[in-house]
């Protein structure tokens, strides 16, 4: 196992990576989603549920050159891309959406699975998700009041529908009227099914895995479209609509803290499977309908207990801060990342020692 780092906006640059080198690290996990395009903040930054609505019209498929550019980019200080996390709306919004051109979204995200194996892009992650992350609020509610994610669902009106033209929180076109997106479960399990034994075949063939994220937050109904994994077990259906070493999981912590169940058993039992692409390491306190990220070290969980988990049932593979509380200071990205790489590093360091039978 392997501590890596998130890169995203201006932190997937040249100083991005180096920091990243400088921390010791050698893997990262990289967005290029247009995150907050043409958004207005005002209202997330006072605490109001969102994140906001932004714009997504007519992002361009990310090729050959683009994805190249970046891995060589981060190469020249020495750091690998485990993995590409989250796609565009405007790529998959009626694969998603089942509308009417979802058969040209899926041969645009074919050529993209097949230029991430081109360029050296290992695994792709994704959230098949109507809502996304609605529904979040930042709050001074971590240790010493630092800046982090809550999530309450009776702070706000989480039925208020999805309009019209919007996938995750994103504008992908103009509403055209046809009123709030719906979708039940069973819908919702529909599309994924197609979507999957559409692209897992070409994923096997170009060598990339592709990594479902669980539900943030796993309400069962959110903004009046079902959840898809919003229950640990619920990727025991995932994994076995095909049963292929490119049908993986995105296995974030935090996200399954939040769900019913034991999060301990759960670590054992999904990596048991062998399907585990790379971790979210994350720390909450609660559980839904009510729960609130927080430092590694000051969660409900005993994260040296799931890293002595997948140490013992043989993950091999990336571990990533995500999202962290912001500490109060001129760099608050820069040192939350620092202090959870650091945890993160003594806690794999020390899993090994924790595995091994003490003598009475």
């Amino acid at each position: 196992m392997r501590v890596g780092l998130t890169l995203f906006g201006e932190s997937l640059s040249r100083a991005g990576a180096r920091f990243a080198a400088q921390l010791g690290i050698r893997d990262v996990v990289i967005h290029l989603v247009r995150y907050g395009q043409n958004a207005d903040p005002s209202d997330w930054l006072k605490g109001q549920p969102g994140p906001p609505l932004s714009e997504d019209f007519g992002a361009p498929l990310w090729d050959y050159e683009t994805l190249s550019d970046v891995v060589k980019m981060l190469a020249a200080d020495g750091i690998r891309v485990a993995a590409l996390e989250n796609l565009s709306p405007s790529f998959w919004s009626d694969i998603l959406l089942n509308g009417p051109d979802r058969v040209r979204q899926m041969d645009g995200l074919k050529r993209l699975v097949r230029d991430c194996g081109r360029a050296g892009i290992p695994v792709i992650g994704y959230n098949f998700s109507l809502a996304g992350v609605w529904g979040w609020q930042r709050q001074p509610i971590a240790r010493g009041g630092a800046m982090a994610t809550t999530f309450d669902m009776s702070r706000f009106d989480h039925d208020r529908p999805i309009p019209d033209g919007v996938v995750w929180n994103m504008r992908v076109r103009e509403d055209r009227g046809l009123g709030p997106v719906t979708c039940s479960e069973e819908e919702l399990w529909q599309r994924l099914e197609w979507f999957l034994k559409e692209l897992v075949p070409v994923a096997e063939d170009a060598g990339v895995v592709l990594a479902a994220h669980p539900d943030d937050p796993p309400a069962d109904m959110l903004r009046g479209a079902a959840r898809l994994v919003n229950r640990p077990e619920k990727y025991d259906r995932l994994l076995s609509v095909i049963d292929s070493p490119s049908n993986a999981m995105q296995f974030c912590v935090g996200s399954l803290m939040e769900m019913p169940g034991d999060v301990y058993e759960t670590t054992r039992h999904y990596a048991r499977t062998g399907r585990i692409a790379y971790v979210h390491f994350r720390n909450v306190k609660g559980k839904v309908p009510r729960y609130a990220e927080a430092f590694i070290d000051d969660g409900d969980t005993d994260m040296s207990e799931i890293a002595r988990i997948l140490h013992v049932e043989g993950y091999d593979g990336v571990l990533v801060p995500d999202h962290i509380p912001e500490i109060s200071c001129p760099a608050p990205w820069h040192v939350g990342m620092a202090h959870a790489v650091g945890y993160m590093n003594a806690l794999l360091k020390t899993a090994p020692r924790l595995s091994v039978p003490q003598m009475s």
